[in-house]
């Protein structure tokens, strides 16, 4: 297999370098490349990490897993790109210096309309999509969420039925339509759901649907993979930002050799109870940003990553900055937490925790509810 300068032969360990854009200062921007080839044909599995520059864990878990040794111990391809964003990297922030915004929104989507040119992320996005849309079987992508965040893993909802974009091209046309039907999702689903089990970590379902493509993170790696390409893909959240957390990291590439393991790429059965931890709660959950505060002051907060809560239980105070509390800040759900936002300055509607919250709603969902309902 080839990607950028890296050239893949069986049995070996390919390294090299995938040009994202040119600089002003006239060197290529690169993003570095990985490929471990097996002596034998298999499946695919794609590893990204540090889309976000300083989510670090992630990235030490992709370079940790891709040993001398890798290309001997699998059938199939592991391709794996450590770091996503190194402009973030060099400066050792979440955005890049070229485009300041999260550049984990600028993948494929059909119905990502625009009259301006493609930004310099966008197109870095769009190079590395048809990379890993050509050729990938799975992906997994390696992030870091919340100061003191507890691990978990992030999976999107799988979307059928026609893009905007689809209908409006497609209107009176004779010709077989090319989207995702609820059979097939349900299908895509059931692959997400083996490959999750097998990583080890908490899941916790991505944001409802109308939340989920509001935010844009269809547009995301692990969502763009999911519900552009029809790639069974999804997000690992590692612990805390800005250095190696070395238990989460160790963690981090037992759960990857796990989906190795559940893909056939590593012989043997994935062994989930390596990695941990353990859900705090039985009942399925979704990420909320949760709860806000209309009362500004000084946040103290109340609860830890890894606390379970019910709806009414106090999260955080909300002091004057002498000290005084001003107002007490309740859970509108049951739940626990999966991390403290960063800070204790907070504004008027500022959120305070990032909280996994009780998901009564389907993983598979219509990609325009109004439309699939009939208004």
């Amino acid at each position: 297999m080839q990607l950028g300068t890296a050239d893949s032969e069986p049995g070996e360990l390919a390294t090299g370098w995938l040009d994202a854009t040119d600089l002003p200062t006239g060197a290529p921007e690169r993003l570095p490349v990985l490929i471990a080839e097996g002596e034998e044909d298999g499946p695919t599995l794609w590893i990204t990490a540090a889309i976000h520059g300083n989510e670090v864990t992630g990235l030490a878990v992709a370079q940790d897993v891709m040993t001398d040794d890798l290309a001997s111990e699998i059938r199939g391809t592991v391709v794996c790109i450590p770091n996503l964003n190194p402009a973030g990297l060099r400066r050792n922030s979440r955005t890049s210096y070229y485009d300041d915004e999260d550049p984990n929104r600028y993948f494929p989507d059909p119905d990502a309309e625009s009259s301006r040119p493609p930004s310099v992320q966008q197109l870095v996005d769009e190079r590395v999509y048809e990379a890993f849309a050509d050729s990938a079987d799975a992906l997994v992508d390696l992030h870091t969420a919340h100061v003191g965040s507890m691990p978990f893993l992030i999976r999107d909802r799988v979307l059928y039925g026609e893009s905007e974009a689809q209908r409006a091209s497609e209107s009176g046309a004779a010709e077989p339509r090319d989207w995702r039907t609820e059979s097939e999702a349900e299908d895509l689903a059931a692959d997400l759901e083996s490959l999750v089990e097998a990583f080890g970590m908490p899941v916790v379902n991505e944001y409802a649907a109308a939340e989920y493509t509001e935010q844009n993170l269809q547009r995301s790696t692990a969502g763009a993979a999911l519900n552009n390409a029809g790639i069974p893909a999804f997000t690992a959240e590692l612990g805390g930002h800005e250095v190696v957390e070395e238990d989460t990291r160790e963690a981090g590439v037992t759960g990857v050799r796990n989906v190795m393991r559940e893909l056939g790429v590593l012989p043997g059965d994935p062994d989930p109870d390596a990695v941990g931890p353990e859900p705090p709660v039985e009942y399925p959950v979704k990420r909320a940003v949760h709860p806000h505060t209309d009362t500004p002051g000084v946040a103290r907060h109340r609860v830890e990553a890894g606390d379970v809560v019910a709806e009414g239980d106090p999260i955080a105070d909300v002091c004057t900055p002498h000290g005084e509390t001003k107002a007490t800040v309740e859970s509108d759900h049951d739940g626990y937490v999966i991390g403290r936002l960063h800070g204790v300055a907070v504004y008027e509607n500022d959120p305070l925790a990032s909280i996994a919250v009780r998901d009564d709603g389907d993983v598979v969902v219509p990609r325009d509810a109004d439309a699939e309902s009939g208004e």
